[in-house]
């Protein structure tokens, strides 16, 4: 029986990590940084509480799961998350 069997992707990642792939995961954080900003204010205003509310949201969403998950996780894979349950 396994007792801990996930892993996180982060410790197989860091292994073959380079300064090519940081350059590009920088650039690509700061192009969903600027598409999620809008996007976390959007929802917080339509879940009824304040735009500052989504933003930390986002921000506390977007660390778990880059902590957590894949690579094709992001804003609206997370967005289709928590829309989608009830």
């Amino acid at each position: 029986m396994k007792i801990l069997a996930f892993k996180p992707k982060l410790f197989s990642t860091l292994k073959n990590y380079s300064k090519e792939t940081f350059t590009a995961d920088l650039m690509a954080g700061i192009i969903v940084g600027i598409v999620a900003l809008p996007l976390a204010i959007a929802f917080g205003i339509a879940s009824g509480v304040s735009p500052e509310k989504g933003i930390i949201t986002a921000i506390i969403a977007g660390f778990i799961i880059s902590l957590l998950g894949r690579r094709e996780a992001g804003p609206k894979r997370l967005s289709l998350d928590c829309t989608c349950q009830e």
